[in-house]
């Protein structure tokens, strides 16, 4: 039986080992490969990357019908789902789920999952008061809430009913 000398564990990433760490985010810059060679001063290491992404640009050919096809397909892909779309917002917060997935934004902060990032979707009321709040679970245990102040109660039961048939269309549970 043969055994490592040293440690197997990985260096730590994350929360635990940098304070900055924001998940979801990209991940911060791996180590240098030896394959990457010595680092080069940034204007130098600048002026190469520039050089190469010209030789790697080829001449661009546009016509008038390149541009006549390109354009309908960004509006296809808009009108491509005509299934159900959820919408709820306030002063500060708003909610969208539809056929690309559950985006989020409150203030000047958004996020958006797609579909097969979500693990679950909860929706919770006040007791009191008119609040809405959307939970969206990633399969990693993680969570995150949003609140949208309704503006009236009522609305709560029309919302939660959107939502489900959003979530009926697009979600895979994954209990087939």
């Amino acid at each position: 039986m043969e055994q490592r000398i040293g440690s197997s564990s990985q260096p730590l990433e994350g929360a635990g080992f940098d304070p900055a760490f924001i998940p979801g985010l990209t991940s911060p810059a791996s180590e240098r490969t030896k394959e990457d060679g010595p680092e080069k001063e940034p204007e130098v290491a600048e002026a190469e990357e520039v050089e190469e992404a010209e030789e790697a640009v080829p001449e661009p050919e546009d016509t008038a019908e390149d541009t006549a096809k390109a354009a309908p397909s960004a509006q296809e892909e808009d009108t491509e789902a005509d299934g159900p779309v959820f919408e709820a917002s306030d002063r500060r917060a708003r909610l969208v789920a539809d056929h690309r997935g559950v985006r989020m934004s409150l203030d000047d902060q958004e996020c958006e999952f797609r579909w097969d990032e979500i693990g679950a979707v909860e929706t919770e009321t006040a007791r009191f008061g008119k609040r809405y709040t959307v939970t969206v679970h990633t399969p990693d245990r993680r969570w995150y809430p949003i609140e949208i102040e309704a503006p009236a109660r009522s609305r709560f039961t029309e919302w939660d009913e959107q939502l489900d048939a959003v979530l009926d269309a697009y979600f895979e549970d994954g209990e087939e």
